[in-house]
């Protein structure tokens, strides 16, 4: 399926977002640099873009750009010659990135009225390559429209915070993300309401865990673990393989481990009185009687805070799949 185009009209959620900055378009006070801060996988970067293309749309509507100019068809397939983007080079963004921006901004845009830049994840940038981004805000070159997103855990200099306009984003409904996960990839409202829970609000983590298909690991390993018993013989020779299964992962372990900790979450809530329409995985419904029967809130605890530690041996560098052995030994 095509992505939808970049227009305000296709971007979920984030009115309040949307709102300061049409409103700012219309009175032609656009700032120069602006902050997008939010949880990752929101719309931070999708908001940036259908600003950009509106900003330079040829025949804009009333709040939003017409999606069939030349201007906004090159937008939409990422050739816009006065378009940058800037991400993270491996970990962070580096100063050598910095320095090539700034050569760059030093000529004028090609055809667009205002080029827009897009700075990704700047709560990764070191403090050499922030620095050197700072004259450049203070001092922007004409016509040039700087977009900064950060995570809204990430840190980031004060000095570049006091520099932008701080648009603020947040989660995105749990009932609207469902209905376009239902949309565009075809799963039932259950399933759509569970990934737009595990996901957290972010659309772009619930995609994640559709493409990994993370949902289906964890129903087996959840199933698989708790008809498990550990005198038993085939015991061990289950565990190894649910555990090099999830090791294959690799950098997806983590989102595999927060899904098993909000079933466990749903297992204390329950199990505290909460009613089982509550539970965020309703794809797991099925087995939580008997992980009821079988644990006590207090073993309940016990196996997140294993989750917990699992997850700091994992960052550490320890060896995935004798970690993820020791864990799901615990978790029986």
């Amino acid at each position: 399926m095509d992505p939808p185009e970049l227009c305000f009209k296709h971007i979920l959620g984030h009115e309040k977002a949307k709102h300061l900055l049409l409103e700012a378009a219309a009175k032609n006070k656009i700032g120069h640099a602006y902050l997008f801060r939010g949880p990752d996988g929101v719309g931070k970067k999708r908001t940036a873009l259908a600003l950009a293309a509106y900003l330079n749309c040829k025949s804009p509507l009333e709040k939003d750009a017409c999606c069939t100019c030349g201007s906004c068809r090159k937008y939409n397939s990422g050739s816009h010659p006065d378009f940058i983007h800037i991400i993270p080079d491996g970990a962070a963004i580096k100063i050598g990135q910095v320095r090539e921006l700034k050569h760059q901004l030093s000529f004028a845009p090609l055809e667009a009225a205002v080029r827009v830049i897009i700075l990704e994840d700047v709560h990764t940038m070191k403090r050499e390559a922030a620095n050197s981004l700072l004259k450049t805000l203070e001092e922007p070159a004409e016509n040039n429209l700087l977009i900064l997103t950060a995570d809204q855990a990430g840190e980031i200099l004060p000095t570049i915070i006091s520099r932008c306009q701080i648009i603020p984003f947040g989660p995105l409904d749990y009932k609207d993300m469902a209905r376009v996960l239902m949309r565009e990839k075809g799963i039932d409202n259950p399933k759509a309401l569970t990934v737009a829970a595990a996901a957290e609000g972010s659309l772009g983590r619930a995609m994640l865990l559709l493409e990994k298909d993370l949902l289906a690991l964890r129903q087996e390993v959840v199933e698989h673990l708790l008809l498990l018993q550990n005198d038993r013989p085939d015991t061990i020779a289950e565990v190894f393989r649910l555990s090099e299964k999830a090791a294959a992962l690799k950098e997806n372990i983590y989102e595999f481990l927060a899904l098993l900790r909000l079933w466990y979450r749903d297992l204390v809530l329950v199990s505290a009185g909460q009613p089982d329409s509550s539970a965020a995985c309703q794809d797991l419904m099925a087995s939580l009687p008997a992980a009821i029967k079988r644990w006590n809130i207090a073993q309940l605890n016990e196996r997140i805070g294993r989750l917990d530690l699992a997850e700091k041996q994992l960052l550490r560098n320890c060896s995935r799949s004798l970690v993820l052995e020791s864990l799901f030994f615990d978790l029986i």
